[in-house]
This record gives C-alpha cells, sequence and structure tokens, in this order.
C-alpha cells in the first residue's frame, strides 16, 4: 500500500480509504518485531507495539457495534486486556481479527445510504458529552481515522524505542522499495 491514499471520488470511499490507510500504518509498526518486542513496554507507560494494534481493532469493533445497535455493556476488564497481547495470543491472531472487524466495518458501511444516519451516544461514559443524543455515520468514521492514527503515532514512538525502526523505512522494507540515497529499508 502507497505512503499516501489515492485520489478518492466521494467522501464515503474517502473516509473509508483513510480509516484502511490508518489500519495498514498501525499494522506497520509490527513488521519483523519478535513475539517478545511485540510485548515490550519500551516507555512509562504498559503500552505495547501488539496491544496497541489490538486495542485499534476492539475500538473499532465496538464502535460499528454501535452503528449497528449492537452495543454490548462496557467490560471493564477487558476493555484493559485489549492493551495487551495475551498468553498464547500472536500478532497473526490479532492481525487475522483486524481483518474480520475490517470487512464488517466496510460491510456496515456500504450498507447504510446516509453518512448523517443517527449514531446514538453512550452517556454512561464520561468523557461522551451530555448535550447531545446522537452522532452520525460520518462522525464515528472521523473518530476512527482519528483514533487508529493516535495510536499508530503510540505505536511508532514505541516501535522506535525497541529497535530504532521508523515508519517511512518499515514501510519500504514492507513493501520492498529499493534503497536510495535518502531512503534505505529497515533491516533487522
Amino acid at each position: 500500500m502507497p505512503g499516501q491514499v489515492g485520489a478518492i471520488s466521494n467522501e464515503r470511499e474517502g473516509l473509508l480509504a483513510y480509516l484502511t490507510q490508518m489500519r495498514y500504518v498501525v499494522r506497520l509498526t509490527a513488521f519483523g518485531l519478535t513475539e517478545d518486542q511485540l510485548r515490550t513496554a519500551a516507555s512509562a507507560s504498559p503500552l505495547t507495539v501488539g496491544g496497541l494494534i489490538k486495542h485499534c481493532a476492539s475500538t473499532e469493533e465496538n464502535w460499528i457495534d454501535t452503528v449497528r445497535r449492537e452495543s454490548r455493556p462496557v467490560d471493564y476488564a477487558a476493555y484493559e486486556n485489549n492493551f495487551r497481547l495475551a498468553d498464547g495470543e500472536t500478532i497473526d491472531d490479532v492481525f487475522a481479527n483486524y481483518d474480520r472487524i475490517a470487512a464488517r466495518t466496510e460491510k456496515t458501511i456500504a450498507e447504510i445510504d446516509d453518512l448523517d444516519h443517527p449514531v446514538p451516544v453512550d452517556h454512561t461514559v464520561p468523557w461522551n458529552p451530555k448535550d447531545i443524543d446522537n452522532w452520525s455515520v460520518r462522525w464515528v468514521l472521523l473518530h476512527l481515522i482519528q483514533e487508529t492514527a493516535r495510536h499508530a503515532g503510540h505505536a511508532d514512538i514505541i516501535r522506535e524505542s525497541v529497535d530504532g525502526a521508523t515508519a517511512y523505512p518499515l514501510m519500504a522494507a514492507a513493501e520492498g522499495w529499493p534503497e536510495s540515497p535518502w531512503m534505505k529499508p529497515w533491516k533487522p
């Protein structure tokens, strides 16, 4: 996948393209890491590359459940577990789940005629405004782009702390870009 989103022809396509791109860049932070490195908390926080990717997938799933009006009560223990890889859980497991969630997101959005379709606001959490009752599907997609991009940035910093790798050299390695005087693909 290129480092930039390609040309888009409409708003829905653009929102989904940017969400796809952000999924890709957060996943890219895991490229070439060992299972131990995926679980390494390389900063003062307990965040790990593997855990952040798992959290992004879970967040997207929860928002699409809300769009579909299939949301479940918040399970705070499960929420905390979505920030770390479980014993025996591999990054391939996380990627397979994320792929399933992404496909469900794409299908759900394709089935909704109007991006202004109302999505209920969960007033049980303190960070949601109390003075509105509904988001829109458009808002949810923008929020998912924002959330995934925020955590991709966290994962970039953790990845760089683990082994020095940064985003574009990782992308160059993952995609087989030729080495140039200004871009050297990451090597383990």
